[in-house]
């Protein structure tokens, strides 16, 4: 879906798309995410604060996703070797392993086709976007940050754990 169609909704197929990340050159969206549920989640730019603290905030919560059988992912449009070196910082400085992939999307082309690009906001980097999508590969839930607000890593792990209770009992979840 691009720009011009709008940005993608809950219910829709979440596109699928070929890129380079910190541990495939060759990656595919959908063989990667085979029958998994996905956090797939973009940053404005590599090395600056507050991405930093998200990219550790998932990286600690990491076993809770995959207890849940989550699969995360990261995105800026920052290269690949940008990203290679912000996450040996991190490790070098913080002590923090990145343990999930990070889309390098210098062409901005995974950005447009999930309506992470808020000319608004920015025409060259991607706004705090989170995708929640299921293994049938639809779009279950989006949110959109500013470029100058953190995201709370723990409701989006609550956020995942409302969307699969509900398909398992077929119920609506309250708040918190």
């Amino acid at each position: 879906m691009s720009e011009e169609r709008g940005l993608p909704r809950i219910g829709d197929h979440a596109p699928d798309f070929s890129a380079v990340t910190t541990q495939q050159t060759d990656f595919n969206f959908s063989v990667w995410q085979e029958q998994h549920w996905v956090v797939l989640f973009s940053h404005p730019a590599d090395f600056t604060p507050v991405c930093t603290t998200e990219l550790m905030a998932f990286a600690q919560a990491s076993d809770q996703f995959r207890q849940r059988g989550v699969k995360l992912i990261g995105l800026s449009v920052d290269s690949i070797h940008a990203h290679l070196a912000w996450l040996r910082s991190i490790h070098d400085k913080m002590g923090v392993t990145i343990p999930f992939p990070m889309i390098a999307d210098v062409d901005m082309r995974v950005a447009k086709l999930y309506g992470m690009i808020h000319a608004n906001a920015s025409s060259t980097a991607t706004v705090r976007a989170v995708f929640v999508i299921d293994p049938k590969r639809v779009i279950r839930a989006l949110l959109y940050y500013p470029l100058n607000a953190g995201r709370n890593v723990d409701e989006i792990l609550r956020l995942v754990t409302a969307l699969q209770t509900t398909d398992r009992f077929a119920c609506a979840t309250p708040a918190n």
